[in-house]
This record gives structure tokens, C-alpha cells and sequence, in this order.
């Protein structure tokens, strides 16, 4: 009697062109998002934060909608696409910049960028109720690895800041900031399901958003001065084209295709880049546990690249 043959194993089907292009956009804006919380770091000072945060979505949604018409896409939204962009620009612009420039005055910016990995968590639980969304246990096992990878690599930064009030305030602002940010993006859904397109209702977003701003800041009587230091117009310039124009452009882009669970990803790779950063300009230092927070981010990036999707 013959021993059965063993099937060969069944390959795993590559990767589509789509899952490639979204790993490379996300990859694009931990990159640029790593960078603005030092360059964050450099509007705080003779400027009001609301008015940096004014400037910044100002000029950046004014770019966005140039970058419409010269390229003719449709500015025109519905009524109902007009509620979800108002929506988004209140939570995703107007409250979460609010609080985290407001954090990162209080505490590390490391730790901000701490508390923002939690978002992964926060989308899947805000879509799962509110949009009868599922996911894989897969996508939370990403989840759950990156968000410890992010505190492993963190937790010098962490430990060293002492928790007093100051911090405990700063990191409970962190906390609102990252809250809104997950509705935000429930809103920028909201909008793709009445059939927005990204650029578009991005640029009207900012622009509801940094409207709302203006007016709380004009009737709370917020100065809205302007700094001519080359290193805060330099940075206003940087966070308004690069970490706004580029890169929630681009992220509301891919987060379309690949799911906004999976885009929002990003906050757990923006630390390690963010402490890159730190190293290079602020030179600081950082052991092996940083070595292994970032293989776990690694690993948990693996993770939601290969879950399944899995809708409702």
C-alpha cells in the first residue's frame, strides 16, 4: 500500500496593482505626516495656534481648489455631499488640529503621535457600529501589534515626560484630537457613498473647516497675526503642500480603495519616522527597544495588507 501523494502547497495570490498602489501611498504619507510633528513644533510660539492652523488649511484648501480647475474635475457637490464635507472639515480639521496643536504645546509630540496610533482601533469600532462595517481578525490583529509596536518604541518618551496634570492633559487632548479624526474619516465615507469624488470634497472640507475656525477665532478674539521668521513661514508652507495638500489628498485617495481602516495605518508607522526625525534634528537617541517597536509596526502593516476584506 502506496503512501498518498502531498498536495503542493497553494500559492497565496499576489498582491492586486490597487492593495500595491494604496501600500505605496500610505507608505508616502507616514513619510510626510512624520515629519509635521517637529514641524508642528515650529509654529508654536508668537502665533496664535488657531491662526497657524487658519493659515495652514487656508492656503492648502485655496491650492486644492486651483489644483480642480486647472485639472477640471468637479467642484460642484450635492446637498447631501456638502453636509459630509462640512462634517469632515469640522471634525477632521477644525476640532482634531485644534486640540493636537494645543497638545503638542502640553506634552512630547511623541506622545501625541503615540496616542494617534490608537486610530486604527477607533475607525474599525466607529465603522463597525455606525456603518455595519466588519473586519478580519486579521485587521485587528494588525491593529493590535502595530499600537504596541508604536508603545514599545515609544516608551522611553512615554516614561520620561512624568505624568502630572500638564501631561495628563496633554494626552487627554491627544485623545479628543484622535477621536475626531476617526469621525472625520466616518464623514469623508459618508461622503464617497453619495458619490463625491476625493479632491473635491477634500478641498471643500478644508475649507469648511478653516471657515469654522475663522469664525470661533473671530468671535473669541483670537489675533491673527502672522510670523515673517523664515522658520515658521517656511513651516507653514511645508504643513499646508506637503502634510496637507499632498498628503490628505492622497489619503483620502487611497482610503477609498483600500478601506479607511487600513489607510489610517499611517498613524502607526508616523512615529518611528517621527523619531527618525528627532534623531537627525534634535539628537536624540534611541536603544533596541525602538529596534523592536518598529519590527512589530512592521509585522502589523503585514497584517492588514493580507486581511481580507470583509464588509458587512
Amino acid at each position: 500500500m502506496t503512501s498518498p501523494t502531498p498536495l503542493p502547497p497553494v500559492a497565496r495570490p499576489p498582491l492586486s496593482r490597487t492593495t500595491l498602489l494604496g501600500i505605496g501611498g500610505v507608505m508616502i504619507c507616514a513619510v510626510i505626516w512624520g515629519t509635521t510633528w517637529y514641524a508642528i513644533t515650529l509654529q508654536l510660539g508668537t502665533v496664535a495656534p488657531l491662526a497657524s492652523i487658519v493659515w495652514r488649511f487656508g492656503l492648502a484648501a485655496s491650492l486644492l481648489f486651483v489644483g480642480c480647475l486647472v485639472f477640471r474635475m468637479k467642484l460642484r457637490l450635492t446637498r447631501a455631499q456638502h453636509l459630509a464635507a462640512l462634517g469632515q472639515g469640522l471634525f477632521a480639521f477644525s476640532i482634531s488640529y485644534s486640540f493636537t496643536y494645543a497638545s503638542e504645546g502640553l506634552v512630547a509630540s511623541a506622545i501625541v503621535a503615540v496616542t494617534f496610533a490608537s486610530l486604527t482601533f477607533i475607525n474599525l469600532v466607529l465603522f463597525r457600529v455606525a456603518a455595519g462595517q466588519k473586519a478580519a481578525a486579521a485587521s485587528w490583529g494588525g491593529a493590535v501589534l502595530g499600537l504596541v509596536g508604536v508603545a514599545v518604541l515609544s516608551g522611553g518618551e512615554v516614561l520620561g515626560a512624568g505624568f502630572d496634570g500638564r501631561a495628563a492633559l496633554g494626552v487627554g487632548l491627544a485623545l479628543i484630537a484622535t477621536t475626531a479624526s476617526a469621525f472625520g474619516n466616518f464623514f469623508a465615507w459618508k461622503g464617497q457613498t453619495h458619490g463625491s469624488t476625493a479632491i473635491p470634497s477634500t478641498a471643500w472640507a478644508m475649507a469648511y473647516g478653516t471657515g469654522l475656525l475663522a469664525l470661533y477665532g473671530l468671535a473669541t478674539g483670537v489675533e491673527f497675526t502672522i510670523d515673517p521668521d523664515l522658520t515658521y513661514v517656511g513651516s507653514l508652507l511645508y504643513l499646508s503642500v506637503f502634510g496637507s495638500v499632498i498628503a490628505f489628498g492622497l489619503y483620502f485617495t487611497i482610503a477609498r480603495t483600500i478601506g479607511y481602516a487600513m489607510a489610517s495605518y499611517i498613524s502607526a508607522l508616523t512615529p518611528p519616522i517621527a523619531m527618525l526625525v528627532s534623531v537627525l534634528f534634535e539628537g536624540a537617541q534611541f536603544g533596541w527597544s525602538a529596534l523592536a517597536g518598529l519590527v512589530l509596526v512592521l509585522s502589523g502593516q503585514a497584517l492588514l495588507i493580507r486581511a481580507p476584506r470583509v464588509s458587512t
